[in-house]
């Protein structure tokens, strides 16, 4: 499948929260922990068996050793090989870093809830069906770990028997998948589709939907030459993905095809970034509005805000000063008119704090607050940026839109000051047209329009500049 395809529906479905993952072992290779067949080679070793000739059937290697020698070192295996220390990777972080509330995964290790807590989210972490039936205060994510978790080895997904105990013994996990692949957008990462559970549930709800499934979509390395020792290795291993690329469309599942699996890094990350720029911050404080009229800088506030609700983009706000009343007032009013109820789709309102308390001290709960705002979007809009001095009641720059500005920029989002309206933005467009390769490479072809931002006081053409602006850096 084309990538700028798959990148535009499933960020579309992260927006519309209906984005989910499925987490595989090779996700959590890259951290250091083994996959199915090295973690069942010493179980091989013991049958005198040799793991690579019954790659096929890992299953029965499993069930093997437990009909001789039970289940005592399978569980010490689980334990040994998935209760260590592992550095979560790049793909857990910046997955966790999504907001994305629908985990599923195979694996026993604790990767995915490790890189969920770090990020300042709390996870609802499913391992057996009893825990379905509770719901964990405040969560931000739910983990269903469908085949078990490394803290209880004795009762993990991992021999014969207990794959074909599995409707009877984890018959809701089954059902809450189930409804999961109807509901939701599903991305399959570090996934082989050897499980015979999820094939089964694949094949229900295949059979419950058929041609009305929504889509799904996987990573798979494509085949290359180098990875096999002959040319008739590899043209076989290239036969049979595109047996297996046809077999899971079946199911509504899509393949991104990946040469290496370094590149799925750089999918996500467009992914994360894709998203971001759907998320516009705007900074500004005002007790004066000129050059502009009052009445006509509360304008160009409330109808700038309209317009990015309109073409679907969230906006997030620090309700500044002079500025934060107008920009909830233009996304409120697109809602009104077109019957949107859920604010938090469209606009998210983070006003500051007046008065410190406990031991933190105002301009600490400032910084917080500012960097906790800022990190949740893509895009940085400026306006004006005055405030009155206390001592002698003069009109001063807001340093407040300066540092904005600066946690913005750390972060990488995309800045766009409107340069027309005065004060700190003035200096903030200034140093980005002075110095515009800095802060926007291989894009020089904006600079006009970045130039109009800081002359211009009609508030059509400035509206039109910045959506334009923002569609052509890919924030729509």
């Amino acid at each position: 499948m084309d990538v700028r395809t798959f990148l535009r529906e499933y960020t579309k479905a992260i927006k519309n929260d209906t984005a989910a993952v499925f987490a595989g072992a090779g996700l959590s290779c890259s951290a250091g922990f083994v996959d199915w067949k090295e973690l069942l080679c010493e179980l091989a070793g013991d049958l005198r068996l040799d793991v690579h000739k019954e790659e096929h059937d890992l299953i029965g290697i499993a069930q093997y050793h437990y009909n001789e020698h039970q289940r005592g070192k399978i569980n010490e295996l689980i334990i040994d090989e998935f209760g260590r220390r592992a550095s979560i990777t790049e793909n857990h972080k910046i997955l966790a870093r999504l907001p994305i509330k629908t985990y599923w995964t195979t694996n026993y290790d604790n990767l995915i809830e490790t890189a969920i807590t770090e990020e300042g989210k709390i996870p609802d972490v499913k391992t057996e069906c009893a825990n379905l039936a509770l719901t964990k205060k405040d969560r931000d994510v739910v983990v269903y770990k469908m085949h078990g978790d490394v803290n209880q080895p004795q009762n993990a997904v991992i021999i014969r028997d207990d794959y074909e105990k599995y409707d009877n013994t984890h018959n809701l996990f089954t059902t809450a998948l189930q409804g999961d692949l109807v509901s939701k957008t599903f991305l399959f990462i570090g996934f082989s589709f050897s499980d015979p559970n999820l094939n089964y549930i694949l094949s229900r709800v295949r059979n419950g939907l058929e041609d009305n499934q929504r889509p799904h979509y996987c990573f798979m390395k494509r085949a290359t030459r180098d990875d096999y020792e002959n040319d008739e290795d590899y043209a076989y291993a290239k036969i049979k993905q595109e047996y297996q690329i046809r077999d899971l469309k079946r199911f509504s599942i899509n393949t991104i095809f990946v040469n290496t699996y370094e590149e799925i890094t750089q999918v996500l990350y467009q992914i994360e970034l894709m998203y971001r720029k759907t998320c516009v911050f705007i900074s500004g404080s005002a007790v004066k509005y000129d050059p502009f009229l009052e009445n006509i800088a509360q304008e160009l506030l409330h109808r700038l805000s309209y317009e990015l609700v309109k073409n679907d983009y969230k906006i997030i706000t620090g309700f500044g000063l002079g500025v934060g009343t107008y920009v909830i007032n233009g996304a409120l009013e697109y809602m009104h008119e077109n019957s949107i109820n859920r604010i938090d789709s469209r606009i998210v309102m983070r006003p500051f704090p007046q008065k410190a308390s406990g031991s933190k001290t105002l301009p600490e709960l400032w910084e917080y607050h500012r960097n906790i705002m800022i990190s949740e979007a893509g895009v940085a809009i400026f306006v004006f940026g005055n405030k009155q001095n206390k001592e002698d009641g003069a009109v001063i720059n807001a340093d407040g839109v300066s540092k904005e500005f600066e946690i913005a920029k750390s972060k990488g989002l995309k800045l766009i000051p409107i340069g027309s309206t005065g004060y700190k933005t003035n200096e903030l467009w200034q140093l980005i047209v002075d110095d515009f390769d800095r802060y926007y490479p291989n894009e020089s072809h904006l600079k006009p329009q970045f130039e109009l931002l800081g002359t211009s006081t009609d508030i059509d053409e400035i509206i039109g500049i910045v959506m334009k602006i923002i569609s052509e850096i890919g924030g729509s």
